[in-house]
């Protein structure tokens, strides 16, 4: 769509990174806020996040580059150009959740409370991603001749150009945002710690499954191309957010039940 926002001299702002970068600054914004409301130091809030995002971004970066590993043999430079698209959500959501965890616990923070706490972040912080996606032609999907498809013109545009493509993007965008709705109405009603996260996990994971069927980008497969490779890690996630849900729910019953 609109690659590029704007040039300035030699400097050159692209699309897709400064909606990442925008959605990091609303994330950390709303997550600061929260933590503060729930007595949780706030500058504690930004150092878990500068050590989350480093983990998400390489780990996004390495499965992108590892599942497209031939457009990269020859210009291995072209590895560091994450400003102009190419980051695959769970290479990042992995590694970012094992750190995150390290260093929540190496702070002596509450685990689950600061899991919930951020939620919401991640998927306002990804739904602006997205939008990103979009402006830069990454992660399109395929052709279609509904009311609503989008046709790529901008030669520097990574879509197929001339060609009428359902806008995942735009698709998943929407999803996240009204995911980020649904986890700051459920914060009002849960009754446990870290029913929030793994509510988010669960969510995206299956939203992200059904997503996939329409996705036309080469993105990797696995038996035999029955499933997209984000399919293949969505299905686990899925599975791992209901046992950790139900163990950690009924963990805090039993603690009440203590009581």
């Amino acid at each position: 769509m609109h690659p590029v926002l704007f040039h300035f001299w030699r400097l050159t702002i692209y699309s897709y990174g400064f909606m990442i970068a925008v959605g990091i600054m609303v994330g950390l914004f709303l997550a600061r806020r929260q933590a503060a409301q729930e007595g949780i130091d706030r500058d504690k809030i930004v150092d878990i996040t500068f050590y989350i995002l480093l983990a998400a971004l390489i780990g996004s970066r390495l499965l992108f580059v590892l599942m497209n590993f031939g457009e990269y043999a020859d210009n291995p430079l072209n590895i560091l150009k994450i400003w102009e698209g190419g980051l695959v959500f769970y290479g990042g959501l992995v590694p970012a959740v094992a750190i995150g965890i390290w260093y929540i616990k190496r702070l002596g923070l509450p685990l689950w409370q600061v899991a919930d706490i951020f939620a919401p972040s991640l998927a306002i912080g990804h739904a602006f991603g997205r939008i990103g996606c979009f402006l830069a032609g990454c992660c399109y999907g395929e052709a279609c001749a509904l009311p609503w498809a989008v046709t790529f013109t901008d030669p520097r545009t990574l879509a197929p150009p001339g060609i009428p493509l359902h806008p995942t993007q735009l698709y998943s965008s929407l999803g996240l945002f009204a995911l980020f709705a649904f986890l700051v109405f459920l914060r009002k009603k849960k009754t446990f710690q870290g029913e929030i996260f793994w509510s988010y996990v669960f969510c995206y994971s299956v939203g992200r499954f059904f997503l996939e069927f329409l996705r036309s980008d080469a993105r990797g497969s696995v038996l035999g191309g029955l499933l997209s490779t984000t399919q293949a890690i969505g299905i686990p996630l899925a599975g791992i957010s209901v046992f950790m849900f139900l163990y950690l729910r009924n963990r805090g019953t039993t603690r009440h039940a203590r009581r």
